[in-house]
Order: structure tokens, then sequence, then C-alpha cells
């Protein structure tokens, strides 16, 4: 067995069933679980009916760089969506259909890291652990960048040493992030991009969030940071798109990559071995979403509905703020976060994610420690629900505890 599988840790979910195993629970209250970021809007009826359609393509098998209409719809998309110039995104050199963006961040760390150069993978912390995991099965060594609330939940990347840089091989950035929803300004993004070409390493740009957020201000693309400052051939800029938030079809498995023509063509070459393909129906289903922006943006407001109404009610009671996109929130408690999920469930039949179980300990400070990340994914009368026992847990404790 390859022995770099030990080295993985156990999945969030994994350790949160371990955590409340044997909690107990009021029989009265049915039970709200805001700790996995599944979205549970209605999925639009167009999508299906458009899967549906295409049927047929159950006989044949698919094609690994994805239809032709597919990948040219997705470049409309970019293009419009991230303000870039008429024509710099190329449908045959510079997009690739993936099945989803989980699959993809994971298995672009195996094609683009080279392991004999004791490589450095970057990333987030806390992080969606896919980097984690990805950077150790490609023979890399993770390097953790804490995200702190003094720095608005960013890392500090001016503060990460020469030597580091230069060992770095692959930067993950996800933004708006999960699970704090923090998003990078333009300014950080074009210093990051610079740094690519003094030190030769890929950023691969979690985007999955993009279309989630909250004021007519849409946040930056990696990809539109590098057109604006005339890096248009987005060498060593990669970014990873999903329709899983954006539509509301996590169960689609639907994404895309895009970005630098060589890297792309690489990682293409990569996963005509990995076979990978996206059946043909849920393509002709993705034309249909990403043609489509009724539908997110009806999405997005019932986002920007719920983290009203939860916001309002939670006022005064917890350390925490509407996040800049993205659908968590990232309160802090005063007592051990993994103590505060099991009190809440035995109380309140409400089940939160522990924030230590997204962070990793670096220097002694553990980012995630005492704090909690809350999915607003259920429908808004649930989400409110959640709020007022969220509310009434907290006020059972010991005054000023939290």
């Amino acid at each position: 067995m390859n022995p770099d599988l030990e080295r993985l840790r156990p999945y969030p979910f994994e350790r949160l069933a371990a955590l409340i195993a044997g909690v107990e629970s009021p029989p009265g209250l049915h039970r709200i679980d805001l700790s996995i970021g599944e979205p549970k809007h209605a999925p639009p009826a167009f999508i299906a009916e458009a899967a549906v359609a295409h049927l047929e393509g159950l006989s044949v098998y698919p094609n690994t760089r994805g239809l032709p209409e597919l990948r040219a719809t997705i470049a409309h998309w970019l293009t419009r969506r991230f303000d870039l110039p008429e024509g710099d995104i190329d449908p045959e050199r510079q997009v690739l259909p993936v099945n989803g963006t989980r699959e993809a961040l994971f298995s672009f760390a195996q094609a683009v890291i080279d392991p004999t150069l004791d490589p450095l993978v970057l990333m987030p912390n806390p992080y969606y652990q896919i980097y984690e995991g990805a950077a150790l099965l490609a023979g890399a060594r993770p390097y953790y960048l804490p995200c702190g609330e003094d720095n608005r939940f960013i890392p500090d990347f001016d503060s990460v040493a020469a030597d580091t840089w230069r060992r770095c091989q692959l930067l993950y950035i996800c933004s708006p992030n999960n699970p704090t929803g923090a998003v990078i300004r333009q300014a950080t993004l074009q210093r990051l991009i610079a740094m690519t070409e003094e030190y030769d390493f890929i950023i691969a740009a979690d985007e999955c969030y993009s279309e989630l957020y909250f004021d007519e201000t849409a946040p930056v693309g990696l990809l539109q940071a590098a057109a604006a400052m005339g890096h248009r051939d987005y060498r060593r800029c990669v970014v990873f798109h999903s329709l899983s938030k954006r539509s509301s079809v996590p169960g689609l498995r639907s994404g895309f990559v895009a970005g630098d023509a060589r890297i792309i063509e690489r990682y293409f070459r990569y996963r005509t071995y990995h076979g990978c393909a996206m059946p043909p129906h849920h393509q002709y289903a993705a034309i249909a979403a990403w043609g489509n922006e009724e539908h997110v943006v009806a999405n997005r407001r019932s986002y920007q509905e719920k983290f009203a109404a939860v916001l309002a009610i939670l006022n005064g009671l917890l350390p925490v703020s509407r996040p800049d996109g993205a659908f968590y929130l990232w309160p802090s408690v005063l007592i051990e976060d993994t103590e505060f999920v099991r009190g809440l469930l035995a109380r309140e039949n409400l089940i939160v994610l522990p924030g230590r179980y997204l962070s990793r300990e670096v220097n002694g400070v553990d980012p995630g420690v005492r704090r909690l990340r809350l999915a607003l994914v259920p429908p808004l009368d649930e989400c409110v629900e959640a709020a007022h026992r969220l509310r009434r847990y907290v006020d059972s404790l010991i005054p000023g505890c939290c």
C-alpha cells in the first residue's frame, strides 16, 4: 500500500461522527444539521430537463476534453463574469470540464508537483481538507498559512519567507473562503501573480463560492486580477469553478478548470489516464446552467435573506459577523468548540462543525480552536429555528462564558 495514505488524517465529518456518537437529543425536537456545506435549495428544473433530454449519451464513452459547446459556454461565462478581454479564453486550450471542483483540486496536485525537489504546497489555515490530502499524496509537504481575524481571515502572504516561496510549487487559495467567507482583494491577487514569476509556482484558485456574495460587488477572480495587470496569457494561474453552490446541484458533480494553456494541456494528459470524463448528459445540463444567470441571482438572494435573519437573532450573542461571501458563519466561543458541539446537540438537536476540524496547529496556534462552522444551507425557516436554538443554548450556559 502507498505509505502516504497513512499520513491522511480522518476527514472532518468522520471526526464529527465520532464526537457526537452516543449523544442523546431531546425527542421532541427534529434534528437540524448545519455541519455540511451541501446546498439544499431546489435545483432549477431546466437543468434536470437538459440532462434527461440527452440520456442517449449513456451509450457512448465521454470525451475527456468535454463537448465543444460546453467549453465555449464556459469560456463565454468566464469572460462575462470576470470582465476578461474578449477572446482571451480559448475554449480549445484553456478550459477543461471536470466532475466538480473536489476531484479536480485533489488530482491537480498529482499532475503538477515534482516530488523529487522537496516541494511545499501552501494553503490557507483553516482550509478545505482536500488541499492537504492532495499535497501529501503528491509527495509534497503542506505548509499552512494561518488566517486570523486580525488580517480579515486572509493569509499574510508578505510574511512568508523567501526560502519558503522558493520551495513552493503550488499555492491553494480559496476566495470566498471555506469556512471564513473572506474574499481576497485584487491587489493581493496581483502580488501573488507577480510572485509566481519570481519563484516559479502555480496558483490553484478555488472559486467555487464566487457567486455567493452579499452586495452588488462580486468577488474578484484570479484570472480577472491577471488580466487587469496585463498578464493575459494567465501563466501559472488556474481557477476551479463548480455548479454545486452556484446552481444548487451538488449531485451533478460538474465544474471546470481554466487558465494557463500549458498547464491545462498537461493536466488534460493526466486526466486521459485518470479516466474521469464527465457523462454527456451531465455536460448538457452544465451547458444549460452556465448559460443562465436568473437562477443564480435568485439563489444568491435566498442566502442573503438567511444571513440577515440569522444574524438578527444572534446579534449580541456571539462574536460573529456577516462574511464577504460563501454560506458559512465562523463564530468564536469561549469554551472548547468540541464541548460546545456536543452540548448543543444534547440540548437543542442542532449539529454544527467544530472549527478545529478544519484547521491545523502551527507554532502553537490553531486558528480553528474555539470556533464553529455553521453552514446556512437548509431552508430559511430551518435556519431561523437553528438560530433560536443556538441562542437558547448559549443563554443556558454560565453567563459570560461564550
